[in-house]
C-alpha cells in the first residue's frame, strides 16, 4: 500500500490536508498528517522529530510519499534524512528547503526576514509569529479565506532560525517539487539544485486548498517514481 506522509506549513495545522486526504484515499491510499507542535519555543528539529516519530509508526512494507508545504520542506527533509531507507520519494509543495545547515532565514529575502521578525515583537515575548492573513498564502475565495482565516496559528519564531541538519543520506531519495504558478519565492530554484524534478501548478501558495483535485493527481502520480529512490 502507498501511504501520504502530509505535513503541514507554518501557521497551519493537520487540517490543511482536509481537501486532499479523502481524494487520496479514494485512489487506495493511506494518510498520515502529523501534527507540528506550535506552542512555546519549538525549534525546526522539533518538527522533524514529531515526523520521524510519525514515521516510526507506519509499516516498513509501504510505499511512502513523504510530503512538506512550504515551510515543511525543510522539516520533512531532516526527517527523511534520519530515516532514509523507509522513505521512497520526496514532494515538496511551494517548499522551502537547501542543504545542511539551511533555515527558513537563510533561504528566504530580507524583507520576510525583516517582517516575521518585527511580527514576533509584537507577540511580547518575541517567540511566536502572529498569523498573516488569508490572502498572504493566496486565498481568494470569500469562503476559503474565512474557513482558513479562523484556523491559522501563530508559529515559533525559532523553527525559522534553526538550520537543518543534514548527513547527505537525504540525497539519495528521488525528489519532486510542485511549484503554485505564479510563484512567489523561488522554490524551482531550490528543486534544481537538489536536482529535483519539477512540476507546476497554476494555484496559490496554499494549492492544497484551492487546487485539491490537481494537488492530488500529481501526489498520486508522483507514486510511480518509487524505483528512483535511490540516486546514482
Amino acid at each position: 500500500m502507498t501511504t501520504f506522509v502530509l505535513v503541514h506549513g507554518a501557521w497551519h495545522g493537520p487540517w490543511a490536508w482536509d481537501r486532499v486526504v479523502p481524494l487520496l484515499r479514494a485512489d487506495g491510499a493511506r494518510t498520515l498528517t502529523p501534527d507540528l507542535d506550535t506552542g512555546g519555543d519549538q525549534g525546526l528539529h522539533d518538527h522533524a522529530a514529531a515526523v520521524i516519530a510519525a514515521l516510526d509508526t507506519l509499516p516498513r512494507d509501504d510505499e511512502l510519499i513523504l510530503v512538506g508545504h512550504s515551510y515543511a520542506g525543510l522539516v520533512v527533509r531532516e526527517a527523511a534524512d534520519a530515516r532514509p531507507d523507509i522513505v521512497d520519494h520526496i514532494v515538496l509543495v511551494n517548499g522551502w528547503f537547501g542543504g545542511d545547515g539551511a533555515s527558513m532565514f537563510s533561504l528566504a529575502p530580507d524583507s520576510f526576514v525583516e517582517a516575521m521578525r518585527k511580527a514576533a515583537e509584537t507577540t511580547g515575548d518575541g517567540l511566536q509569529i502572529p498569523a498573516p492573513p488569508a490572502s498572504a498564502f493566496g486565498i481568494t475565495d470569500t469562503d476559503t479565506a474565512a474557513w482558513l482565516t479562523a484556523r491559522l496559528l501563530p508559529h515559533p519564531l525559532r523553527t525559522f532560525t534553526e538550520p537543518t541538519r543534514l548527513t547527505g543520506a537525504v540525497d539519495r531519495i528521488a525528489g519532486t517539487a510542485i511549484c503554485s504558478r505564479p510563484q512567489t519565492y523561488p522554490f524551482d530554484r531550490f528543486a534544481a539544485a537538489a536536482g529535483y524534478r519539477t512540476n507546476a501548478l497554476n494555484g496559490s501558495h496554499d494549492v492544497m486548498l484551492s487546487e485539491p483535485e490537481a494537488l492530488a493527481e500529481m501526489l498520486l502520480t508522483s507514486c510511480s517514481f518509487k524505483n528512483e529512490k535511490r540516486k546514482v
